[in-house]
């Protein structure tokens, strides 16, 4: 199903009107920085995290601690670190957007907002960038129909 079949246009009154399907399968990287980002927030990732740390700690004595059993940490939490600030990222950057299109939803439909909204988080971005270019048209219009009245 195509991005066309899935959202659909707007009412004779300009509501927006959703048929929003979630489908994250064209976004590999989404879908797995998403489930990469779940899971290093759970305790499962801190306990793992710290049983590490404290395996590395342990080994200490065993290895004189020398220069190459502390480089082995220092690498490790750099790499880690390195690649979660980009899974991390993504992830807050699909969530953060989909929240702004989701009080654009509210603002617009005070007095009925579309349930169909409330799971956009798994629309991949293309899907998001069809629902944020349709809001931009009906932002643009307001303001539109703003400037009018007051001339």
């Amino acid at each position: 199903m195509s991005t066309d079949q899935r959202i659909s246009e707007a009412d004779a009154s300009g509501r927006l009107l959703t048929n929003v399907k979630p489908s994250t399968t064209n976004d590999a990287f989404g879908q797995f920085s998403a489930k990469a980002s779940a899971w290093v927030g759970s305790k499962w990732a801190f306990l793992a995290a710290v049983l590490v740390i404290a395996g590395w700690a342990a080994t200490g004595p065993l290895f004189h601690y020398a220069d190459t059993w502390q480089l082995v940490i220092n690498t490790g939490t750099t790499i880690v670190t390195f690649i979660m600030v980009f899974l991390i990222q993504n992830t807050q950057n699909r969530d953060a957007r989909a929240i702004n299109l989701k009080l654009d939803e509210l603002i617009h439909s005070i007095d009925k907002a579309e349930n169909e909204m409330m799971d956009i988080e798994s629309l991949s971005d293309e899907e998001l960038n069809e629902l944020h270019s349709r809001y931009e048209a009906i932002r643009a219009e307001c303001m539109a129909r703003a400037q009018r009245t007051k001339s």
